[in-house]
């Protein structure tokens, strides 16, 4: 194979990791080449489970795409409460935090309510209006589209937006946790946002409940084992056991804190 028709078929992979789901004529109109050669890239690409075509497009399978945001809020909320009350522990008043997307990073931000004076800069719109209760807090959000129903905002405009600020501690979660502890996400963007906030703070916390072990996620950076500290609500199961004890020394079990 051509490093072209390599570089073009890894283009499209990302672009539908990124979007969902393409059109076929809009691939051809973007990488300039006929339909036909388009059409068999598209082969080639859905040769796996990841990707398939449907109706002149190439898409996700179901298996890949998140759930809804409030679907994923309402689960486990005794689990992710216990998340976000560990986490919220580590973190006091007057800190600098970055907050990540996603249900488990607002459980954070709902635990955080009870601090004062904290400068909270993040893309998740949901976790701003909970800390926005609190009128000592210092609150900073990007620009750019919401996207719905998530209530947040990701773009290379919040890549630029993360890169003007220190802070003490980045709050995250991630979509999925391979079987090596690979962090898995659903876009390509996610994955460059967390690495961005990571890499800025002087302590990163992955909050996560267990159900995301072994979840299924097209997107993949980094390692739990990367991580500062790693906060789960209970153990996920024997098979996670060697992973979970290569971070042991800073792994937390919320499990049983709250009631």
């Amino acid at each position: 194979m051509s490093a072209k028709k390599r570089n073009r078929r890894e283009a499209i992979k990302a672009l539908v990791l990124e979007q969902g789901a393409v059109t076929v004529g809009s691939l051809a109109e973007r990488f300039d080449v006929s339909m036909q050669t388009i059409r068999r890239d598209v082969d080639t690409l859905c040769e796996g489970d990841m990707l398939h075509r449907v109706h002149g497009r190439i898409e996700l399978s179901n298996e890949f795409l998140n759930t809804p945001f409030d679907q994923r809020a309402g689960t486990n909320l005794v689990g992710k409460r216990a998340i976000g009350e560990a986490a919220a522990e580590l973190i006091p008043d007057g800190s600098t935090v970055f907050i990540s997307i996603g249900s488990t990073p607002l459980s954070v931000a709902q635990s955080l309510r009870r601090r004062k004076g904290l400068t909270v800069i993040t893309n998740n719109l949901s976790a701003a209006m909970a800390l926005s209760e609190e009128v000592s807090n210092r609150i900073i959000l990007p620009g750019g589209e919401v996207r719905l129903p998530d209530r947040d905002i990701l773009g290379n405009e919040v890549l630029n937006f993360f890169g003007r600020f220190r802070a003490e501690f980045a709050v995250f979660g991630v979509a999925g946790i391979a079987d090596d502890g690979g962090m898995l996400e659903f876009h390509t963007t996610e994955v460059s946002v967390r690495q961005k906030i990571c890499s800025l703070a002087k302590k990163s916390l992955l909050v996560v409940d267990w159900s995301k072990f072994g979840r299924q996620a097209p997107a993949v950076g980094d390692n739990i084992t990367d991580i500062d500290t790693v906060i789960i609500d209970r153990h996920p199961g024997d098979e996670y056991a060697p992973l979970l004890t290569k971070i042991k020394d800073r792994l937390i079990v919320a499990e049983g804190e709250v009631t």
